[in-house]
């Protein structure tokens, strides 16, 4: 068994623009920045005792402000790292083909990525990952720092759903989710919490982030 506490990274201004950003290796805003310092701190009092993230430099640095107080090194794991969205990387929603994009939104376990990756894509390398931590570090609770569509296969992997559930999982920026885990067990502790950005939720006014 172990305890999982899966976390977004920080808003980028890519983020913001609403580009895709895959495997782009883009900055933390510094709103982003100012979200990964409010995350660490709400970490702070936990017991952790391994911290892994992607190594895109937006998971990573959140991932460094948390490990700092608990002075630990963050964990590398090339597993994590984003969808790559292909051609798309860099696009604003209105430079890609319509009816792809279309089918992205109403069926995304259909879609491969051109010249990219698609969600079964993810759950593979997800999968690898979580087996390898299940065993590593059993009885340990572990700080992964990711992306948004790989934590929401990742979820939907460990609640049992189909991955055309895709779109029915949230993960704002910098969100805690807890789980305990073990080969045949899963038991839900929070998701997509962001109480400490101050406020439960992205509203109308924080969307993009």
């Amino acid at each position: 068994m172990i305890k999982l506490i899966l976390l977004r990274h920080g808003q980028t201004n890519w983020n913001k623009e609403g580009r895709y950003q895959g495997q782009i290796d883009t900055d933390l805003s510094p709103l982003g920045e100012e979200q990964a310092s409010k995350l660490a701190l709400a970490l702070k009092p936990l017991k952790i005792d391994y911290f892994i993230a992607s190594p895109l430099k937006r998971a990573y640095e959140t991932a460094c402000k948390s490990a700092k107080y608990h002075d630990l090194e963050v964990i590398k794991d090339e597993r994590l790292l984003e969808i790559n969205h292909g051609t798309w990387e860099g696009k604003l929603s209105s430079e890609i083909d319509e009816d792809l994009l279309r089918l992205w939104k109403s069926a995304p376990h259909l879609v491969k990525m051109p010249n990219g990756e698609n969600l079964d894509d993810i759950l593979a390398r997800v999968k690898l990952a979580l087996d390898e931590y299940l065993t590593k570090y059993d009885g340990k609770t572990i700080a992964v720092f990711a992306h948004d569509a790989v934590n929401k296969v990742l979820l939907a992997y460990v609640l049992g759903l189909e991955l055309s559930s895709f779109w029915n999982i949230t993960q704002d920026n910098t969100c805690i989710n807890v789980l305990e885990l073990s080969k045949d067990f899963t038991k839900i502790i929070t998701l997509n919490n962001t109480s400490h950005l101050g406020y439960l939720f992205t509203d109308e006014i924080q969307k993009g982030l």
